[in-house]
């Protein structure tokens, strides 16, 4: 009886899932969550599956124990195990925490389901040596729901370091456990076999003694980030490299015995390389940088751990396994080696040539193209593996249908490729041509000065001026060095801000990549000649000061100026605004921003989550800006409550930069519920309503214009206590547009007051094309509040006369009678709610008959530039 399920349940998934790891390797800039998924593709997508299957392959043929289970509950958990996978595929990249949530709870439940299935296959099997790799298995299977859980919990969003530190755990116990603990169970004894050589003596008692010193390992570096105990980690790390030593030392005799021959072999060589490496790489940086900041610099361990050891390690195991699987005689096996073997040698030379060089300090461009030769090698992997797949059916048909003379066994031949130093030639050919290819069209990158206007009359002199600067407070320090021309430039650049992510450009095209706070890089400069202007790319830093000069001197030593950021000449980027129409009309298909207002809810208490993220949003008919946004869309989702209704807002913060929330409607000290978090972090804000009004929310965090008018702001409305009944009401913000000469705000513009346009709810003139209905008669309240973050607000309907005008907390005028007037009068009307930046009010009318009555703002200039919309009155 067949145990080990069908053939597509056991091994295709997991082609599929790496397939679809490189579609999205290859598409990753045009999308926020492509290295997650790419990362998550390949862990849980492709070794997951793998480890299920191969760990039950495994233990019934270390314990003879293949009657024990049907094909159908094995297909089942498989079957599940997609699902969840997929669910927590689709629930963290658009963040439905339920999603994910209930993605990883499948995922554990089959995983454990897994680990008592291989522990009754342990109770009762009689016979079988190295029993100690299914315990593996076992403690392996174990630790993946809690690292399941930590990567729920991310995805949920923690505050403060915690998200740091449960990255740190998260990714520890999954690769270190799940996927580390199962790969060195299983290469015990498949490494002797791919290299068809006999076992090491004492290799089951160097696995027996490895395991517990593995295990208490990795609880070791678990616990370091949970409680805040960088040497814990490093302590952990060492033990667990300790234990790896244990295991590697019948692997290297193994390897003694019998050289490594063939593709699966020196990809296993490779990622047993590559293991003690991460280690070190690991321990370096926990004592170096700390939790935080390596959990936002995590790529390089990324990279070792999950490309060089593990994927690789995949590779060569399914390389071994999947002819021997497949078997039919010695023909098919064969076929299905040769062509798993095609180019191995030049496919693992340069995947582990590239993946070390991506990994030195080399210019953007030279990784860029690098890395593209490491994923074509690793693509073509997973091509042959397909390509054996067919050639060993097909040969097995041919078999079928014209027998050949009988033979046994599906051993292969006994000849097998040896390493091959041409194909070793080629691949470091390939790779040194992608590096001279980045440095080519990037030179400066390689320290040859290609500066704007160099003229190349400076020889180099052959020495180095390396300075340090720090980063904090939207200032460089120092904000200009000297540097004696000819001399090469180094930067080391850290980020010492208590919450803001930065970056330092310069006009060559050096830039860092942006830094999280304690983060550091080193920017190599190249050759100076002459001066050269640098800033902080992220939006608004640099308007608020953040500048820094290279200043050329002869034959002098280094020092610090004094130049002001007043020295430095502004950026003469150029508005592009051509396509801004005020005459143009917004397509049938648009859906902007939907002005009724709900009631206030039932209930005292309020609970809301407000996500910060990056959207292009078009804002006008054929004209889009990247918003920072509240939840998605232009301007921030209306809050409404009553007088002692408690607000509890969850602030988590999706962007690529820091961001806070301040509610006017709060009175309390903004210290804590209104700092700055960083990217990837959330925060809880708590307060109760004490006074009514139409009150602001908004991002406070410097360039305040910037974040205001990139659209981070909106309204809570605290309903006055004696609220007269209407037919409908509206709620109408005013913002301005700030465009800039991509898709991003023009944070110089907001600072200056130079708006391209102004709104209504966050899209200009959206409320003419899609007009306000009511009926003649009905009472209509509007709700209006000038975001701003510059321009006043005059709210005008043109044929519309308000008899109520509610402004900041008062009445000036309550159905026609003013405060002094008697209280028979109710001739008085109203033309205009005039409001501040930063104001709010209300206004009501009735409209006397049917007709299109046009909302402005009676500052003329902006209502012609945006701020205006129809109220369509019918009969």
């Amino acid at each position: 009886m067949n145990t080990r399920g069908a053939w597509f349940m056991r091994d295709i998934p997991v082609i599929i899932w790496l397939s679809a790891a490189v579609v999205i390797a290859l598409i990753h800039p045009f999308f926020d969550a492509s290295r997650w998924l790419m990362v998550h593709l390949v862990a849980l997508g492709g070794f997951t599956h793998s480890i299920m299957v191969w760990s039950v392959h495994f233990t019934d043929a270390l314990l003879k124990t293949k009657q024990v289970e049907t094909r159908l509950p094995q297909n089942i958990r498989l079957g599940l195990l997609q699902l969840g996978m997929l669910a927590v595929f689709i629930g963290v990249p658009t963040n439905l925490w339920w999603l994910t949530l209930v993605g990883a709870t499948i995922i554990s439940g089959v995983i454990l389901w897994h680990a008592v299935i291989l522990m009754n296959r342990l109770r009762i099997a009689l016979l079988g040596r190295f029993r100690i790799s299914v315990r593996y298995y076992i403690v392996a299977a174990i630790f993946l729901p809690v690292g399941a859980t930590f990567g729920v919990l991310l995805a949920y969003g923690l505050p403060g370091s915690w998200h740091g530190k449960l990255l740190v755990a998260h990714t520890m116990v999954n690769l270190l456990g799940w996927v580390g603990l199962a790969i060195l169970g299983t290469l015990v004894t498949l490494w002797p076999t791919m290299l068809r050589t006999r076992m090491a003596e004492g290799a089951e008692i160097a696995s027996i003694r490895a395991l517990p010193v593995l295990s208490a390992g990795l609880a070791i570096v678990v616990l370091g980030p949970l409680l805040d105990l960088r040497w814990l980690g490093v302590v952990g790390v060492g033990v667990y490299l300790c234990g790896t030593a244990f295991v590697y030392i019948p692997i290297v005799q193994a390897a003694r015995g019998k050289t490594p021959h063939s593709f699966p072999t020196f990809s296993a060589t490779a990622a047993l390389i590559w293991l003690p490496i991460a280690l070190v790489t690991l321990a370096v940086k926990i004592i170096t940088n700390g939790w935080e900041s390596l959990a936002t610099n995590y790529g390089a361990l990324t990279v070792m751990f999950l490309v060089g050891f593990a994927l690789q390690m995949l590779f060569g195991a399914l390389s071994h396994l999947i002819p021997v699987v497949i078997g039919g005689g010695p023909r098919p096996v064969k076929a299905g080696i040769a062509e798993l073997n095609r180019l191995g040698t030049w496919r693992v030379c340069t995947t582990n040539l590239a993946i070390g060089l991506c990994l030195l300090p080399v210019p953007s461009l030279v990784r860029v193209i690098v890395s593209s030769i490491a994923l074509i090698a690793l693509a073509s992997t997973l091509v042959l593996i397909l390509r054996a797949i067919f050639v060993m059916i097909r040969t097995k048909r041919k078999l079928k249908a014209q027998p050949a003379p009988a033979t046994t066994g599906n051993k292969p031949a006994t000849t097998a490729p040896k390493f091959s130093l041409p194909q070793f030639m080629a691949s470091v050919i390939v790779v040194a041509l992608g590096a001279g290819l980045g440095i080519g069209l990037d030179p400066s990158a390689a320290g040859w000065n290609t500066s704007p206007g160099s003229s190349g009359d400076v020889e180099p002199t052959g020495e180095v001026t390396r300075v340090e600067v720090t980063m904090a407070n939207m200032r460089f320090t120092p904000e200009s060095i000297d540097v004696p021309a000819g001399n090469e430039l180094i930067i080391e650049l850290t980020n010492t801000d208590a919450s803001e992510v930065h970056d330092l450009t310069l006009e060559n095209g050096v830039t860092s990549e942006r830094l999280s706070p304690g983060e550091s890089a080193t920017l190599d400069v190249g050759v100076v000649d002459q001066d050269i202007e640098g800033w902080c790319s992220v939006a608004g830093h640099r308007q608020m000061g953040m500048v820094f000069d290279i200043h050329v001197v002869d034959n002098a030593d280094p020092t610090e100026s004094d130049t002001s950021p007043d020295d430095v000449t502004p950026s003469t980027e150029q508005d592009t605004t051509e396509d801004l129409d005020f005459q143009a009309t917004w397509s049938q298909d648009f859906e902007g921003y939907d002005p009724e207002l709900a009631p206030a809810p039932s209930g005292t208490t309020h609970e809301y989550t407000f996500e910060v993220t990056e959207e292009p949003i078009e804002v006008a008919p054929g004209v889009t800006q990247t918003r920072w946004t509240f939840n998605g869309d232009s301007t921030g989702p209306t809050l409404r409550g009553k007088i002692g209704d408690k607000f509890k807002i969850t602030l988590v913060n999706n962007g690529s930069m820091g961001h806070s929330v301040d509610f006017h409607a709060s009175h309390l000290a903004p210290d804590e519920p209104m700092r700055t978090i960083e990217s990837g972090e959330s925060l809880e804000y708590e307060f109760t309503a004490q006074r009514a009004g139409v009150w602001m929310y908004h991002c406070g965090t410097a360039p305040v214009t910037a974040h205001i008018g990139a659209g981070m702001a909106g309204a809570v409305i605290i309903d006055p206590p004696d609220l007269d009944p209407v037919d409908h009401e509206y709620v109408i913000t005013q913002s301005e547009l700030y465009l800039g000469d991509d898709t991003s705000i023009d944070a110089e513009k907001a600072l200056s007051d130079d708006a391209d346009a102004v709104m209504f709810n966050g899209y200009v003139n959206q409320y003419i094309d899609q007009p306000i209905t009511v009926t003649t008669g009905d009472r209509v309240r509007f709700w209006v509040l000038d975001i701003g973050p510059n321009r006043p607000l005059s709210f005008h309907i043109i044929g519309g006369q308000f008899d109520t005008v509610y402004k900041e907390g008062t009445y000036l005028l309550r159905n026609g009678r003013g405060p002094m007037d008697p209280p028979d009068y109710t001739a008085g009307g109203s033309q205009a709610l005039d409001l501040l930046p930063g104001q709010g009010g209300f206004v009501e009318v009735e409209f006397p008959e049917a007709g299109h009555y046009t909302m402005v703002n009676h500052v003329m200039a902006d209502a012609e530039q945006g701020a205006s919309g129809i109220v369509e009155v019918h009969d």
